[in-house]
């Protein structure tokens, strides 16, 4: 898998501080570290891992052992992704005006130029939160690389006419090199150390599913761009870490849906509206639960 060939000269070299939050990622986070370690332009790589029990903590202790950009937090418990990324971020040394953070989850696969091409990319738009086009081995698109703002109130609407309920994909537009969604996955984000300050870093009153939505509708209400690059192709061997635990991770999806809701739809919403929604989100948990574990 490689990143598409772009002639056009680079702009500045800036250092990319790369955050990887682990939770029983044995089997994808060796091929990750090695990856990003062979990386052009990575200044630091920050490990934060999540009380794994399966090998993860040895993986990362021996990238440790070769490469003094790798540090790691090894937590006694798990508080969440969102905790976990700021945590990665506040190991990281002093700002300086040109340094790019990127996230990047233990199953995503990058290659060297990747974060270079979307820094260039990135460079047009000034303030921005990019991702790049997400596949499975497959070769398959990640459909949650371009998305919608959840709209609650057509859901509600669509739980009686559920062949027209709204989709919160959407489709790649492969004519664009750059295409502005309002929200993209938080799999694989890169954006300046200096927007994610000014916005506060992600909420962590999310544990898992829907902080990355909250923090790219933060990154646009601040002024700033989301964007893909259609272009920049990586791997994406989607939901290793989750398959352990299916009731876990529904649980704590639609409990981020409803802090979403909470957050930024409720307050303009009436009282049978914000009832309708709850009673949807929690109505819909055991049957979505259900169906991840046979998955």
């Amino acid at each position: 898998m490689t990143s598409s060939s772009d002639p056009r000269p680079l702009p500045a070299r800036a250092e990319f501080q790369a955050i990887v939050v682990s939770y029983r990622s044995a089997a994808t986070i060796d091929e990750c570290l090695s990856r990003l370690r062979e990386c052009i332009g990575v200044a630091a790589i920050r490990v934060v891992d999540n009380q794994s029990d399966d090998g993860t903590l040895e993986i990362v202790q021996r990238h440790a052992s070769l490469d003094p950009r790798l540090r790691f937090v090894a937590n006694p418990d798990n508080p969440g992704f969102s905790v976990g990324c700021n945590q990665g971020v506040a190991e990281l040394e002093p700002a300086r005006d040109d340094d790019w953070l990127v996230f990047v989850n233990p199953d995503c696969m990058v290659e060297p130029d990747t974060f270079v091409r979307l820094h260039a990319l990135a460079a047009l738009l000034g303030d921005a939160l990019l991702s790049a086009d997400l596949v499975n081995e497959h070769g398959e698109r990640d459909a949650a690389v371009r998305r919608r703002d959840p709209d609650f109130g057509a859901m509600l609407a669509g739980l009686l006419r559920p062949w027209a309920a709204p989709k919160m994909a959407v489709a790649p537009d492969d004519s664009q090199e750059l295409q502005s969604v309002q929200a993209t996955s938080g799999a694989l984000m890169l954006m300046p150390r200096r927007l994610f300050a000014r916005i506060g870093g992600f909420d962590e009153g999310y544990r898992l599913h829907a902080e990355d939505l909250d923090l790219c509708r933060r990154v646009r209400d601040s002024g700033a761009t989301v964007a893909v690059a259609n272009h920049v192709r990586v791997m994406h061997v989607r939901g290793v870490s989750s398959r352990s635990r299916p009731f876990f991770v529904e649980w704590n999806k639609h409990r981020g849906l409803w802090r979403y809701f909470s957050k930024f739809e409720a307050p303009r919403r009436g009282a049978l509206v914000r009832a309708g929604v709850f009673a949807a989100i929690w109505l819909r948990f055991p049957i979505a639960a259900l169906r991840a574990a046979f998955r």
